[in-house]
């Protein structure tokens, strides 16, 4: 009995039993829907063993639509217990769970899988490659981040959610105040999926440096692609530190070391270093990639070059290395010291010049362009005024003296929200209404896309302004309550307000796919934007092979330039294309992960001792598996241009 009352749930409530209903409901009605469609060899044969980058992409993409929105089911149980003062919705526990998963579901469960997703559709595409350098290990860096992102979400069913924040500090995340299990759930099921972002760094970084079109030279990439390279140079320099930061907690957690301790040796600082070394590169690999949306969307619908090419290109390098030296502005009141302070407030207020240098080069390409106001577009230009109030604000908190004054209030909460959600989640939402056609070969309802967004944009000012005021009068962020003395009461109930209104913008998305999956026209063709880079001379859908004749590029906007001075694309003739084998192993060995992972945060070594050896067995049978792939024929790939419409221009 003791043995299974480590499962159990510590902090039980209504919700959880809802959930934990409604989970086996679901799996009873997806296990059912499979069997009766007869959809099971479909399923495996098309998406659990697929290597082609394009549906890699779709998965990650639902993925982090699903996480959107289990991370959205926390903020408003966040905002709903603060609304009004002494509330009883969360007791202090249950809201430590809840702001804990929320902060890691967004940021590494949802944000990180959206950018992945559109990278892993757009930049083979946009470099006239035909898959990604790896494809076996892009997709094994899927399923790798889906069974991360399994294990921690059964967490609040099975033994309980992490509680010591998304941060995690040291001694709090330690067995001494984190005495369940969720704190092991964190450790393992980041270290997992970390490992798989890593490894998209990789196969990313070799597939923009060697596969790319002939004639596409590094400053002829588009932005997009620009910004992807950068983003994984950064996952490669920086996701190695968080992998031993974990390591080092694990053990800390399951082995009795000291590493993190505030005794035996320990220092619980060095986490908080660690943890930053990695957490604050980690913006910026949220932010770039978005960077690279807008800079394609807004020349889209301008109707003009992107301004200042080259300056765009080196604020992104110069945004990468400094992002690398300003992770101390996340501990001014801990202690290390007015010169060390001094040093980092120079280097984060230098980090807003290059950020400052992209803004304005997208305002003076909207300058004098034929501006078409899209849903894309929209999204766009929503985002430059909010995202300029989160960053004039951060340099507020840069400032390291004024910083004792708003660091551990609602104010920093409000700036942080009013940063990551223009800058990633506009972006990600511009993103997906703009390559929804190329995805799926229709485009999503204009007039519900643009209610959606006016209703988001809002709804964010609504939510998060109001915070900074409360954060200014003293409201300390992560408390679970408060008297209605403060006068934090109508800044809060106005919060709740605004996340009920991002809620019901959200679901606004959802019923825009419903409606426009039943009603929106199929005959888009493959350039429905009138847009700019090779990702549009491909059919919608775009084959698994991607071109029918590799291209041949002359200019970042490769495709305007073809259209408007009759550059030809695609020279010579159709050959038979060598593509890849579809591939079990990495669905199979990343399920191990997931066991393995379990096992560890429980301690069942008999079982993580299996597991262990169950992944080596995998990686020695990919090693030693003899696989050269398969060949498209000439007549197959004709047939699918026929059909589709590809290989015009």
């Amino acid at each position: 009995m003791e043995f299974f009352e480590r499962f159990a749930i510590p902090h039980p409530s209504p919700a959880i039993y809802a959930s934990m209903v409604a989970i086996g409901i679901t799996v009873i009605a997806i296990i059912a829907g499979l069997t009766y469609f007869k959809k099971w060899g479909y399923l495996w044969r098309e998406w659990l063993t697929t290597v082609d980058h394009k549906r890699i992409g779709i998965m990650y993409l639902i993925s982090a639509l699903l996480m959107l929105f289990r991370g959205g089911v926390d903020a408003i149980m966040m905002r709903a217990q603060l609304a009004v003062p002494e509330n009883t919705v969360l007791d202090a526990q249950h809201y430590n769970e809840v702001f804990t998963t929320h902060g890691v579901v967004m940021i590494m469960f949802m944000a990180m899988p959206f950018i992945i997703a559109l990278m892993n559709y757009v930049v083979p595409l946009q470099i006239g490659a035909r898959d990604v350098a790896f494809p076996r290990l892009n997709a094994l860096s899927f399923w790798l981040f889906f069974m991360g992102a399994m294990l921690f979400n059964i967490s609040f069913v099975i033994g309980g959610s992490p509680d010591a924040g998304w941060t995690s500090y040291f001694p709090l995340a330690g067995t001494e105040f984190s005495k369940s299990v969720g704190t092991n759930y964190y450790m393992i099921a980041l270290q997992i999926a970390g490992l798989g972002t890593l490894m998209t760094g990789i196969n990313f970084i070799a597939t923009i440096l060697k596969m790319r079109a002939p004639g596409m030279t590094l400053m002829k990439m588009p932005m997009f692609t620009w910004s992807a390279l950068i983003t994984n140079v950064i996952i490669v320099f920086a996701f190695p530190v968080l992998t031993v930061a974990l390591a080092m907690g694990t053990m800390d957690r399951l082995f009795a070391t000291n590493f993190f301790t505030s005794d035996n040796g320990g220092m619980d600082m060095l986490w908080a270093n660690l943890f930053w070394v990695w957490g604050h590169p980690e913006v910026y690999i949220l932010i770039l990639p978005a960077f690279g949306i807008y800079s394609e969307v807004i020349s889209t619908f301008a109707r003009r070059n992107l301004y200042g090419y080259k300056s765009m290109v080196w604020s992104m390098v110069i945004i990468s290395l400094l992002s690398f030296t300003v992770w101390v502005h996340h501990f001014y009141t801990m202690g290390q010291g007015a010169l060390v302070n001094s040093i980092f407030s120079i280097t984060t207020m230098a980090i807003a010049v290059p950020t400052g240098v992209k803004i304005f080069n997208w305002l003076l390409t909207l300058w004098k362009g034929k501006i078409e106001v899209t849903t894309p577009m929209l999204y766009s230009l929503l985002f430059i005024p909010i995202f300029t109030i989160g960053g004039v604000t951060g340099v507020m908190l840069g400032m390291s003296a004024a910083d004792y004054q708003y660091h551990n209030t609602m104010f920093l909460v409000a700036h942080f929200h009013l940063v990551i959600i223009p800058g990633v989640v506009f972006a990600m939402l511009a993103g997906l209404t703009f390559y929804w056609p190329k995805m799926f070969g229709f485009i999503l309802n204009e007039k519900i896309g643009k209610i959606s967004a006016w209703i988001i944009a809002i709804s964010t000012l609504v939510a998060f302004m109001p915070m900074f005021i409360s954060g200014l009068d003293g409201q300390a962020r992560r408390m679970y309550t408060y008297s209605e003395s403060t006068g934090f009461t109508i800044w809060n109930m106005i919060s709740f307000v605004g996340a009920i209104g991002l809620a019901i913008g959200f679901i606004l998305i959802v019923y825009n796919i419903y409606y426009s999956i039943r009603y929106a026209p199929r005959n888009v063709g493959s350039d429905p934007w009138n847009a700019r880079s090779l990702e549009w001379a491909t059919p919608s859908p775009v084959p698994e092979y991607n071109f029918a004749i590799v291209p041949n590029v002359k200019s970042s906007q490769a495709l305007w330039d073809a259209k408007k001075h009759g550059h030809e694309l695609f020279k010579g003739k159709i050959e038979k294309i060598h593509m890849p084998n579809n591939s079990g192993v990495p669905f199979i060995m990343a399920s191990i992960f997931f066991i393995w992972g379990f096992s560890f945060i429980f301690a069942m070594w008999i079982p993580l001792i299996l597991s262990t050896i169950a992944i080596f067995a995998c990686m020695a049978y990919q090693s030693f598996e003899k696989d050269d792939g398969r060949y498209i024929s000439v007549e197959e790939v004709k047939e699918t241009e026929e059909k589709l419409g590809g290989t015009k221009i």
